[in-house]
C-alpha cells in the first residue's frame, strides 16, 4: 500500500536507501539532518510504498514553507529530491504508484513544477545520474520530466599541488592595484553574506551563515577585498563539515576577467593542502562555465554528471 511516513519509519528507510542506492549511501545522522529535520519537510510528502509491513519504496516531495530568502515561497515549485526502489521489487508499477500519489501531494499545495532534484538546501545529488542510474533517468522521462541543464561534479587530487608561480605574480600584481586577499574576519562577515544573497545565490549566503554558526574556521573561508568592499569568496568545508568540499566560491560579476577568482582559487587549493587535506571536490557546476573552465584549468577532472530535469503539472 501507498502511505505516508510515520515515527519509527526511519531505520527502515535508511536501510532500504543503503539496498537501492548502494553507490549513494546514507547514514541515519545526514537522513535526519537533510529530510527531518529541514524546515520544509512535511510527512505528507514522504511517500512510503509498503509490502507485508516492509517498506520497499520511497519518493521524498518538498515544498517550501519558509523561504530561502526573503519572503518567496516559490508557490509554483515543488522538487522530488530522491525515490528508489528494493531492487527485488522494480518493474512491477511500484515506482508509477509512488509518482502519481506524488503528483496529488503536489496538485492539492497548487504546484505547476516539479524538479528532480535542484532543491536548496537539502539536496542529496543536483539531478538524476544517467551513467549510475540510466533506468531512474529513463522512468522519469516517461513520468513527464525533461532536462533543464546538465551540471557536473569535479575532483582535484592535492598530494602534487603547489601553488604555480603564474598565480604568485598575479597576486602581486592584484595587489599593487590595491586589491587585498585574505581569511575572513568578523568586521566583513555581514558584507560577505549580503554579497552572496544578493549578487550570487541565497543559498549560498545560508551556506556561509551555517558555516560560521557551526564553527568553521574563519581561515577556511578567504576573501577578495578592494579598499573595504568584499568583491569576491572562497571556501571549504561548508557543507556538513566535510573539510574536503571545495565551495561556495564567486567574483562579483563587474570584475571577472581580472584574476581574482584565480587568485581565490588556487589560493584556497594551497590551503586546504596546508591543512592535510588529499583532494578537492565539489558537486555542482557547469561543464562549459566560465567557472567549469577555471576548475579545468586548475586540474579538476569530471567525476559524475547530472541532468536537472523538469515536469509541468496541468
Amino acid at each position: 500500500m501507498i502511505r505516508s511516513y510515520r515515527s519509527g519509519d526511519e531505520s527502515s528507510i535508511v536501510r532500504l536507501w543503503n539496498t537501492a542506492c548502494p553507490k549513494d549511501p546514507i547514514s541515519m545522522e545526514v537522513f535526519i539532518k537533510r529530510v527531518l529535520v529541514d524546515p520544509n519537510f512535511d510527512p505528507d510528502g514522504l511517500i512510503l510504498f509498503e509490502e507485508n509491513g516492509e517498506i520497499v519504496g520511497f519518493t521524498l516531495c518538498v515544498v517550501r514553507k519558509l523561504p530561502l530568502s526573503g519572503g518567496d515561497l516559490e508557490p509554483e515549485n515543488g522538487w522530488i529530491t530522491a525515490f528508489f526502489v528494493h531492487p527485488d521489487r522494480m518493474g512491477v508499477g511500484i515506482g508509477q504508484q509512488m509518482f502519481r500519489a506524488a503528483d496529488q501531494f503536489f496538485q492539492a499545495r497548487s504546484r505547476r513544477h516539479i524538479f528532480f532534484s535542484s532543491y536548496a538546501p537539502n539536496y542529496f545529488v543536483p539531478g538524476i545520474d544517467a551513467t549510475r542510474y540510466p533506468r531512474a533517468k529513463s522512468f522519469l522521462e516517461h513520468q513527464g520530466f525533461r532536462v533543464l541543464y546538465s551540471p557536473v561534479a569535479m575532483d582535484k587530487n592535492l598530494v602534487d599541488y603547489a601553488l604555480p608561480s603564474d598565480v604568485i605574480e598575479l597576486e602581486q600584481a592584484r595587489r599593487r592595484e590595491g586589491y587585498e586577499f585574505e581569511p575572513l574576519s568578523p568586521k566583513y562577515l555581514t558584507q560577505l553574506i549580503e554579497m552572496n544573497d544578493s549578487k550570487f545565490n541565497p543559498d549560498w549566503a545560508r551556506a556561509v551563515r551555517e558555516a560560521v554558526a557551526n564553527g568553521i574556521p574563519f581561515r577556511q573561508i578567504l576573501i577578495a577585498r578592494q579598499n573595504e568592499q568584499v568583491v569576491g569568496f572562497c571556501m571549504y568545508g561548508a557543507y556538513d563539515g566535510v573539510g574536503e568540499r571545495f565551495g561556495p566560491f564567486g567574483v562579483d560579476d563587474r570584475l571577472r576577467g581580472t584574476g581574482l577568482g584565480k587568485i581565490l582559487l588556487y589560493t584556497c587549493l594551497g590551503e586546504m593542502k596546508a591543512n592535510g587535506l588529499h583532494s578537492a571536490w565539489f558537486l555542482w557546476t557547469g561543464e562549459t562555465s566560465p567557472a567549469g573552465y577555471l576548475y579545468q584549468r586548475a586540474g579538476f577532472e569530471v567525476t559524475r554528471r547530472f541532468d536537472v530535469m523538469r515536469k509541468q503539472l496541468s
